[in-house]
């Protein structure tokens, strides 16, 4: 079988968005040495993580570079940061969002700001997991949505994957970035099925995707209110939709939010329904200006 009937073969099979973040980093500590994995569970005698994305990663690459780490949120982060400005790619996974807050100092004060305190000399090529989501009965401090903190920060870039091809895509592009990323898995898209993507494939941070077009309205979302909306859309078969899916958390990211001017001037709808994680729905509608 020639390399490109393999590539056909694999994309044919499909796969869950839990397996694309574990291709994802596999791929991404084959092809670099200086790309290490950190936090609690992680490692294969803890079974690869909480719900197993990073399986099978420190028995084929070590266990120095897949680390388990003690329940310190504060100093996974702060290890990571310390190995990025030594030359490494750090990839540190914080079990569940909420436990961000407690690393809240090391990601918006350190990681963040290294990069402006040095003056462009020092980046910190950080890539920092976390899961969240509702709809599991986990408890009340397991399933908050706080991307919206982490966006207002100058020097991270927030990711919300929705799919297999925007968690595999979405993730490369993350450990390849010189500065911070925050990737925000969804608890319950783990284990949506879509294509296999193969290891050449990279989603642009900041740049919103069209997933599909139509002429009556613009839905602007991401993460799990991406995936309800395309239901949705298959469901109304007599509604002509747009839905702008911001695979790379375009509501989120500061640097995203003035490429949302193509929805007014290049596409068709003049009403726009914006959806966010935590299911609040916001609707905005205006009138289309006569052009000349």
């Amino acid at each position: 079988m020639s390399a490109a009937e393999a590539n056909t073969a694999a994309k044919a099979k499909p796969c869950t968005v839990l397996e694309a973040l574990n291709m994802a980093m596999h791929d991404a500590m084959a092809a670099d040495e200086k790309v290490v994995i950190l936090g609690e569970d992680v490692a294969d005698p803890e079974e690869g993580g909480v719900v197993g994305v990073s399986k099978g990663l420190s028995t084929k690459f070590g266990e120095l570079r897949v680390k388990t780490t003690p329940i310190s949120e504060q100093a996974i982060v702060g290890a990571a940061i310390g190995a990025s400005l030594v030359g490494y790619k750090a990839v540190a996974e914080i079990m569940l969002m909420n436990f961000t807050t407690v690393a809240m100092d090391m990601i918006v004060n350190h990681a963040a700001k290294l990069r402006y305190m040095s003056g462009g000399q020092t980046h910190v090529p950080i890539v920092i997991r976390t899961m969240t989501g509702a709809g599991f009965s986990t408890g009340g401090q397991h399933a908050d949505f706080l991307e919206a903190w982490f966006a207002h920060t100058a020097g991270i870039k927030v990711v919300c994957p929705t799919n297999p091809m925007d968690a595999y895509g979405l993730l490369r592009a993350a450990i390849d970035d010189p500065d911070p990323v925050l990737m925000v898995e969804t608890m319950p898209l783990y284990w949506t099925q879509g294509e296999r993507p193969t290891s050449d494939h990279r989603v642009e941070i900041g740049k919103a995707r069209i997933a599909t077009e139509g002429s009556d309205v613009t839905i602007v979302t991401y993460a799990r209110t991406a995936a309800e909306a395309m239901g949705a859309l298959a469901a109304a078969v007599n509604c002509a939709l747009e839905l702008a899916s911001a695979a790379a958390a375009c509501l989120a990211a500061r640097s995203s939010i003035a490429r949302t001017n193509f929805l007014y001037g290049d596409q068709k709808a003049c009403r726009m329904l914006i959806g966010f994680s935590t299911i609040l729905v916001i609707v905005a509608s205006q009138s289309r200006p006569a052009r000349s």
